[in-house]
């Protein structure tokens, strides 16, 4: 079962979100996240946070129509998007989706990047904001990404240093590499054919594809 999780970032443009989503899919709004189920017109399954940032009006409706409401203190440990991912992995999720995770506040969004690269969660989380689909890479680990010629691949370390790291399918190949904390060696690298692998032997990279879109 694959769970999206709506978060309270900026959404710009709904068509491109709506790409991503699956008739199955088991819903999640983190709390103002659910203004974005709204724009979408889904009803999530359950609704997750301290409730401060869901419109009142909204938030009834959710309770007419039965939406499970997982509601917690304002004075918590974790963001409302760290307790839906709980709730999703609870739930039975084999893969989680982040959506409206970037924009707004600067802190928010790069704890929201950071949250799956902070512990080793039993599942996969991605996260896509537009054309651009994010995930995490652990050392031990190997991604092979599906695409067109041309999409934009980059690998960012997120460890003190990322270490091993092993490239094919990619317009600029790296063997056995390491890369530090805040290299941008990885930024900016091309599909050449449909399909691509990367390898790391140590530490965590974050990588994102973005589909490229022709003249």
């Amino acid at each position: 079962m694959r769970a999206v999780i709506f978060v309270n970032g900026t959404i710009t443009d709904y068509s491109q979100l709506a790409q991503w989503l699956r008739p199955d899919d088991y819903t999640i709004a983190a709390d103002g996240g659910a203004a974005h189920c709204a724009a979408l017109g889904l009803l999530p399954a359950v609704l997750v946070g301290d409730l401060d940032s869901i419109d009142p009006t909204l938030l009834a409706e959710y309770e007419q129509a039965g939406v499970t409401i997982e509601r917690h203190p304002p004075h918590k440990d974790e963001t409302d998007l760290e307790l839906a991912v709980r709730r999703a992995v609870a739930d039975g999720a084999t893969e989680i989706l982040l959506l409206g995770a970037l924009g707004g506040r600067l802190d928010q969004t790069l704890a929201n990047l950071l949250l799956p690269a902070r512990q080793a969660w039993p599942v996969p989380i991605l996260l896509a904001d537009g054309r651009q689909l994010a995930r995490v890479l652990r050392g031990g680990e190997s991604v092979t990404i599906h695409g067109q010629p041309g999409d934009t691949v980059s690998a960012v370390p997120l460890s003190a240093e990322a270490t091993g790291i092993n490239y094919t399918g990619l317009e600029y190949p790296l063997t056995d590499a390491t890369l530090p904390l805040g290299s941008t060696q990885g930024v900016s690298n091309r599909l050449v054919g449909e399909s691509a692998t990367i390898q790391l032997s140590s530490g965590i990279l974050l990588v994102v594809q973005e589909k490229f879109v022709g003249a």
